[in-house]
Parts: C-alpha cells; structure tokens; sequence
C-alpha cells in the first residue's frame, strides 16, 4: 500500500478520521509507504516554499503521535527519493497530453484555486509525478477517496501503455526461458504444462495455477517471476504493477460551522489543540438558530454541534441529544458537554506523544531518514529494471 499527503502544518481531526485512522488499520496487514508529498506542495504553493520545510517536521510528528508506526510501515519524504523525479521524467515521455488534461481534478482546482499562478507544467503533470510514486514501489494498493479514484486509473493505464511499449525486452523469450532452468527439474516441467494448457487451449485454471506457481517461487527475482508471468499468458514482461484504488469511505468530518472542516475555512480542531480551547471552541459552536431562548424547541438536523455527535457520541448519548433539543429538555451547552469531554479524551494522548516527540527532534529525523533508506532501496531496484525494459542501462555487450 502507498499513500502520502502534502505538507501543510498540523494535522486537525478531519485528518485524523479521514485518513491517519486507516493508515493505523492498514499498517497491521500490509507492507505500507507513507510519504511526505513535497514536490506535490510545490505545484500550487511554489511562492510559499517557505513554510513546506517546517509544515513537514509538523505533519510527520502528527503522524506518529497519531499511531503510524515506523516499525510496521516506511515513512519517507518524496523529495529525499530522487528516483521518483526520473521515473516522473520517463513516464512524462509517454503520456499523452490529453489523458493529462482530461483528469477531472484539473479543470476543478484551475476553477477554486483562481488566486494562483497554475498555468505550468508542473500543475498540468502532477498526476504523473503521482503515478510515478505509486508505480515505483510496485503498490498494489492505493487508499483513496473517490475524488482521487480518477488518479488511480491514469496510473494504470500509464503503466498498462509503459509494459505494452517496453514490455517486450529484447531476448526476452530467452531469458524467459533461463527464468525457467532456475526453477527445478519438477516445476519447470508443471510450469511449462500449465503454459501449453493456457496458449493451446486457452485453460483459464491453468493460467491461475501458473500465477500461483510463481508467486511461490522464492528463488526467483522480481524481474524473472514478471518476465515468467508475460511469458505464461502470452504477453510481455509486466515492468510496472497496475494498482487498484482501494476506496476508502472516511467519514465526513465536520468543522466548528457545520462545514467540511478545513483550515481554508478556520474552523478546525487541532491534533494538538488545548483542552482550554476544545471547550472555548465548542461552546461558542452556532446552533439551530430557531432555539434563541433556553426553552424553545430545537431540530438538532440543522445544528453542526449535531454533526459531531454522529461522529464521537453513542446510539444513548444520540437519542439523549435529539430528545432532549426537540423538547427544549436540555439546552445548547448542555448538548455541548459530551462532545467536548470526547473530543479532549481523543486529543489528549495525541497532544500527550506530540510533545514527547518535538522534544526529541533528532529521533523523529533518525525516523525519516531510516524510511528514506528503505524507500531507496526499493526505487532503485524498479528503476534498474526500468532502465533495463527501456534501454537505458548501457550495460557494453
């Protein structure tokens, strides 16, 4: 699984419940890279490079206060893995422009964000620069949300179009064919049944057994099992994995307005906000409006203190809300209470780990450089067979 986002400072609780809480899930049964999207930062904020450097160091210890642990998942910074810069440039040589334009997320932030200068390549190629992050460490699976789904699906076909035109390497039935000597006496024999049942007879089940054979063959590289693979169904050698999205169905985080929360919009609540401002925060939340008096009847569907209870309160604490506000039983600060004792019992221990860890600044660098070493080292490894498929490794003959 890969996942990253950009830096923008510290993290809020829309944050927290719309991603850091499946990246905690996900890390437990997947081999994950989360990764700080610097050079994605630049796209549209490059006139404000000066706060990305800080807004990392603060994003990457939200994260870990928040339970991404780096002993279970690699956590690295795009910028430090340069390898994700040339295969950008290599995937750009064959992208089609108007698959680029025709992205629905283009047209869409051109229109909202109409203060910024986005007419570069830079803005027009993210989703390239995206593609190549996902492809170079060979993810089978990319956490998104649906607006993001688009992005996932140029990433196949950029890596569908790439194993299509270089596929194809030359002498690739022969060292096909050296991939097979390595793998015994009794496999290779069921190896090249099973091929000879699938492109004769067309025998999807042994085209399954033949997948499976494979994956279990542990004294084969990366690039003989992927040359074994195209030479099983017929094709050529699979260099770039297509992904699939794995949508993701994160709960709409409200703000203090009722609106989706944002710092765009000012009305956040912080990983590491104060208990002293949690309780200022909510209490001063807008209501109903209908209830101006303690006694009037309220409808808790048009109050955003309502929103947040679907997200923190109980089934009890729920029907306790919407009672007591349609009958006048209880007033607005009373609703209010258990949000905010939720809310700070959330944020307490994240605060807590937050400051443990801005206390040891050295330990956190030591975390991202270890991350950045282990991301290397899987981007070059793609990129060798990149550079292989595409001709580019000048190796004398």
């Amino acid at each position: 699984m890969l996942s990253g986002m950009r830096p923008t400072g510290r993290l809020h609780l829309g944050h927290y419940h719309g991603v850091l809480r499946n990246w905690t899930s996900l890390q437990a049964s997947h081999e994950c890279f989360f990764f700080v999207a610097d050079w994605h930062a630049l796209t549209t904020a490059y006139e404000n490079r000066e706060v990305i450097s800080q807004s990392v160091w603060d994003m990457v210890v939200d994260w870990l206060a928040a339970g991404v642990n780096p002993n279970l998942s690699t956590l690295f910074i795009q910028s430090r893995v340069m390898e994700h810069a040339e295969l950008h440039l290599l995937l750009s040589m064959i992208a089609p422009l108007g698959w680029l334009e025709r992205v629905p997320t283009y047209k869409d932030q051109i229109a909202e964000l109409r203060d910024r200068d986005l007419a570069t390549y830079g803005f027009l190629g993210y989703p390239v620069l995206q593609s190549a992050d996902i492809l170079i460490y060979g993810a089978s699976g990319v956490p998104v949300g649906e607006d993001q789904v688009s992005h996932v699906e140029l990433t196949r076909e950029l890596a569908r179009r790439f194993n299509h035109l270089f596929g194809r390497e030359p002498g690739f039935a022969e060292k096909a064919e050296a991939a097979i000597a390595k793998m015994g006496k009794k496999h290779a024999r069921l190896y090249r049944s099973l091929r000879r049942r699938y492109q004769e007879a067309g025998d999807g089940e042994a085209l399954s057994e033949g997948q499976a054979l494979l994956e279990n063959q542990q004294n084969l590289t990366i690039a003989d099992r992927a040359r074994l693979a195209g030479y099983l169904d017929g094709g050529g050698r699979s260099v770039l994995t297509e992904p699939e999205a794995l949508l993701t169905r994160a709960p709409r985080m409200p703000g203090l307005d009722g609106r989706k929360m944002s710092k765009s919009y000012g009305n956040t609540l912080s990983l590491r906000e104060s208990d002293a401002d949690i309780d200022r925060k909510i209490r001063t939340m807008p209501t109903d409006p209908a209830r101006v008096r303690r006694n009037d009847p309220g409808e808790p569907e048009k109050c955003p203190v309502f929103d947040l209870h679907k997200v923190y309160a109980d089934d009890a604490t729920r029907r306790w809300v919407e009672e007591g506000c349609r009958s006048a039983g209880i007033g607005c600060l009373d609703c209010k209470k258990p949000l905010i004792d939720a809310v700070q019992a959330e944020v307490a221990p994240i605060r807590e780990r937050a400051a443990e860890l801005e206390a040891d600044p050295d330990h956190v660098q030591q975390i991202i450089n270890d991350g950045c070493d282990r991301a290397r080292h899987v981007a070059r490894d793609t990129m060798k067979e990149v550079r292989s498929a595409i001709g580019l490794d000048y190796r004398q003959r």
